[in-house]
């Protein structure tokens, strides 16, 4: 059996390849629903609708065990629902892990954290919630960061910079400790971000984190991983062709071949 990554587009991409990095015996199948990206601007009920089907044909037709919500919107809008309502139903001995928990643990260690994400995540205050869960004085600081997973999703990471300069506007002068990127899409412009924030802001990115976090979960849990196969397989899926996928793909996994889901 085999571990599946969901995302919204091909962002998680870059999740799926540090999760790959540390633990590379594994067999992995990357579900992106590019032609329904992106999901920030969607209603409660799609986005529940559409992680639905995606873990469903991941469980079903791809034979995995275990499905990564990669996508954050999705991790805070639908994750709780499928795990209560359709696992308990349809899978009790399958599991969907989601991204925020994970980053909400090393964010709760700071005393000040900005975020930037979708406008759906920023709006389900859900960044805001798991955090204080763990440490209720830490101050958060949300703002929406829209146009970036698009960019991304184009290729034209050159024309983000003055959309960072927007969206990281509003941490001036406020004296953060950490800034979280609260999308898959964001380490892609690590870099560019880094260049933009006083140096001692520590940046939160989920490439960096969760790989460690599925690993220790993978050796909590060997009812799972006893379960997965080992052939260091992996397969894209994607929903739609679109015009920049081979360029991320091989930007990001080399000459892996992609399956566009009819």
């Amino acid at each position: 059996m085999k571990i599946g990554i969901f995302d919204s587009g091909l962002g998680g991409l870059i999740i799926a390849r540090a999760i790959r990095k540390i633990m590379p015996k594994y067999d992995y199948v990357y579900f992106g629903d590019t032609k329904r990206l992106p999901y920030g601007n969607k209603s409660h009920e799609a986005i529940f609708e559409f992680t639905r089907e995606a873990v469903e044909h991941l469980f079903r037709k791809e034979n995995c065990v275990i499905v990564i919500i990669a996508c954050n919107t999705a991790s805070a809008r639908a994750l709780r629902q499928i795990q209560q309502e359709y696992l308990t139903k349809n899978f009790t001995e399958r599991r969907v892990l989601g991204v925020l928990i994970p980053i909400a643990e090393e964010s709760s260690k700071y005393k000040k954290v900005g975020v930037i994400a979708t406008l759906g995540t920023v709006a389900s205050n859900a960044w805001e919630i798991e955090i204080k869960k763990i440490n209720k004085n830490v101050k958060v600081l949300q703002n929406p960061a829209p146009m970036l997973a698009t960019l991304i999703e184009e290729g034209e990471n050159k024309l983000a910079k003055p959309f960072l300069l927007k969206y990281l506007k509003p941490f001036a002068n406020k004296k953060l400790d950490a800034l979280v990127l609260g999308c898959t899409h964001y380490p892609a412009l690590k870099k560019e971000i880094r260049k933009l924030l006083p140096k001692n802001v520590k940046i939160i990115s989920q490439d960096e984190i969760i790989p460690k976090k599925l690993k220790e979960y993978l050796a909590k849990h060997q009812e799972i991983a006893l379960k997965l196969s080992k052939n260091k397989s992996m397969e894209i899926l994607v929903t739609d062709k679109t015009q920049n996928m081979g360029h991320l793909v091989k930007k990001w996994f080399g000459k892996a071949k992609v399956k566009v889901l009819s």
